[in-house]
């Protein structure tokens, strides 16, 4: 079974999306959507595919290698039901069977979340973009030769995802069949700094002398924003932490230079 490019349910979500819509339909929405870019954005495209397969056919879903739910994670739980309630009802009502194929993939996406007890990790994505923090990133890396390493001693190496180089970020292109792999450099934290800079105006937070105090100042603090503007020697650098990499980082606002955001019209 070939999964349409998750991309194509965000349509469905689309149509639904109303102004005048209530609170809870925004929730149950908005979190079908962040499903849907949760498992690429986590490198999971071929986990998924193997999962949805396994559905089709009958047998018990792989088994995964994640966390089992905890009664804090009831919460989540309870809005993902809401939500797998909502696209059924969806689903049953429609007459289109394009449609309702693309709202299984909804729903096979949170019973993916679900029956492999990625509740943390989904908990976490979720923090990570009410937080407006940086592109998601999977794994940081010293060398590209550690990242190259590390993929090929993961046993479904993962797909579509960000790491971390020397604290640039590279996107991982895995072709399964062929048993490749790539990590093209990408801008899509020049691009962030540019969207941050025009909607929230650096005001730093903290000033130092030197990028050194900066750092020692962002390893000190137990568990900080996920991001901040500081001041170093006079210079805007965004202060960044991935909790779910353990990893923080410096960036100059001057890589965004050339990635500038249009002004609204006025």
């Amino acid at each position: 079974m070939t999964t349409p490019p998750l991309s194509d349910p965000q349509e469905v979500i689309g149509k639904q999306w109303s102004k005048h819509q209530s609170p809870e339909q925004a929730r149950i929405l908005g979190l079908a959507r962040d499903a849907l870019r949760f498992v690429p954005a986590t490198g999971q495209r071929y986990r998924f595919e193997d999962f949805r397969k396994s559905l089709k056919s009958g047998a018990h879903p792989p088994p995964g290698t994640f966390e089992q739910p905890r009664n804090d994670f009831a919460s989540l739980e309870e809005r993902m039901n809401s939500t797998k309630g909502f696209f059924t009802k969806l689903r049953n009502e429609t007459d289109s069977a394009v449609e309702k194929e693309l709202i299984q993939v909804i729903l096979d996406t949170l019973h993916f979340i679900s029956s492999t007890g990625q509740h943390s990790a989904f908990r976490e994505y979720l923090e990570h973009i009410e937080a407006g923090a940086p592109p998601y990133a999977i794994a940081s890396f010293d060398t590209k030769e550690a990242a190259e390493a590390w993929l090929r001693n993961q046993p479904i190496p993962p797909d579509s995802a960000n790491v971390l180089i020397a604290n640039n970020y590279h996107s991982i292109i895995h072709d399964q069949e062929a048993g490749i792999f790539r990590l093209p450099r990408i801008h899509d934290l020049e691009y962030y700094l540019a969207e941050l800079k025009h909607d929230e105006p650096p005001v730093a937070a903290a000033s130092f002398a030197t990028l050194e105090q900066a750092d020692a100042w962002l390893r000190a603090q137990p568990e900080p924003a996920r991001w901040a503007w500081v001041s170093v020697a006079g210079e805007i650098y965004l202060a960044v932490y991935h909790p779910n990499i353990h990893h923080r980082a410096l960036y100059p606002l001057s890589m965004a230079t050339g990635y500038e955001v249009e002004p609204d019209e006025p």
